[in-house]
């Protein structure tokens, strides 16, 4: 443990903050597991609505810096490309 109390601080809130961004990559992953678990079932119109439910958190993973712009335009690039192939 650190022996400076502004480090021991930053220690404190280190913790905190891995926490929660561990919670908004869960709740990301959980989003694209939906619309995953959907195409997968060939529900075409079901997978379109849980997409579109999961874009603006995809992109809101990117304001808070969780994610890169480029990871979220690959999830959703290929998310919808396989939403489009399924017959």
């Amino acid at each position: 443990m650190a022996n400076i109390k502004s480090a021991q601080k930053r220690a404190r809130q280190a913790v905190k903050s891995r926490a929660h961004n561990m919670d908004l990559r869960s709740k990301l992953r959980t989003k694209i597991k939906n619309v995953i678990n959907l195409i997968d079932q060939n529900n075409k119109e079901e997978a379109n609505k849980a997409f579109k439910d999961a874009m603006p958190v995809i992109d809101s993973m990117v304001n808070k810096g969780i994610i890169k712009k480029n990871k979220a335009a690959r999830h959703k690039s290929r998310l919808n490309k396989k939403i489009k192939n399924l017959a």
